[in-house]
């Protein structure tokens, strides 16, 4: 982090330091007092950098409660209503439930806990890009390119994922529960709290699971994950997604495998990602040495 940050300011500088002798050179207690300042002033940045990331979340989040019906009515209720879009495209028969408060706070938590979540997906490539300002100064050409390609994979297949898991798994999940009945006698009425838990899990889940291609480039730029590697433990990764896919699902074949297959192509996705990065090393290797 440290040395970051010293990159990060001479990056900054475009001229010498009256102190620097004529060929930039420094005595060494002056250096240190130079690094030292400049490593507290980055550090001031920093933090000012995390504020307005941070605010314009907040910010993000003051909008959506301004629309807090719309939000309520459309985002967390809609997987519930018959005439949800999901329902019409698989022309899937819906079985109908209750909602039910059975605490003191159940109705407010998740109405405003709504509200936070999409404000926190709305604001968080806001706060992404104040964070890359603060990283650029610090990077050479070749590494912006690639964080920049990073930054746009990853919230890409970030809200990919969100829209699988509130568009795909949540109303399969839902109907499956609302269906599944062990006596007549026994009615299905979903307590809110944990209806938004689920919503939540489910959505955010398979977000945070479908940056898979994403860790694989990072770990392929440190000559971790080789595409020899992930081909040779392909097998694993189909029984790992498998193995995901009944945890982010009820306990069905088909929704499981609707879950895993995509990971899987997703992990597909990675050896190409891993390709890419290996020759790009690999050229860069024969122009150092050339």
């Amino acid at each position: 982090m440290i040395s970051f940050l010293k990159n990060k300011l001479k990056a900054k500088k475009g001229s010498v330091d009256p102190l620097h002798g004529g060929d930039g050179s420094l005595p060494a207690v002056a250096a240190a007092v130079e690094a030292e300042m400049g490593f507290l002033d980055h550090l001031e940045e920093l933090r000012w950098t995390l504020f307005k990331g941070f605010g314009a979340v907040i910010g993000c989040t003051v909008i959506a409660a301004f629309f807090k019906g719309w939000v309520i009515q459309n985002i967390l209720l809609g997987p519930k209503k018959p005439d949800f879009i999901s329902y019409r495209i698989f022309g899937i028969e819906t079985t109908e439930f209750a909602l039910q408060n059975r605490t003191v706070t159940g109705q407010f938590f998740a109405d405003w806990g709504t509200v936070l979540a999409v404000g926190a997906i709305i604001g968080m490539p806001i706060f992404v890009y104040y964070l890359w300002k603060f990283i650029e100064p610090g990077l050479f050409p070749n590494e912006k390119s690639g964080l920049r390609f990073a930054a746009a994979f990853a919230s890409i297949f970030f809200f990919l994922g969100i829209c699988f898991g509130y568009f795909v798994l949540t109303p399969l999940a839902l109907q499956f529960f609302a269906a599944y009945s062990i006596s007549p006698e026994i009615v299905n009425e979903f307590d809110i709290n944990k209806y938004f838990e689920m919503i939540t899990f489910w959505s955010f889940g398979v977000g945070v699971l479908f940056e898979l291609p994403v860790v694989i480039y990072f770990l392929a730029k440190m000559g971790i994950a080789t595409p020899e590697l992930l081909r040779k433990y392909r097998k694993y990764a189909l029984i790992i997604c498998l193995v995901l896919g009944a945890l982010f699902t009820p306990p069905d074949p088909i929704s499981q495998v609707i879950v895993a297959a995509p990971l899987f192509l997703l992990y597909e996705a990675g050896i190409f990602v891993a390709v890419l990065v290996d020759r790009k090393r690999n050229k860069e290797l024969e122009e150092m040495l050339a």
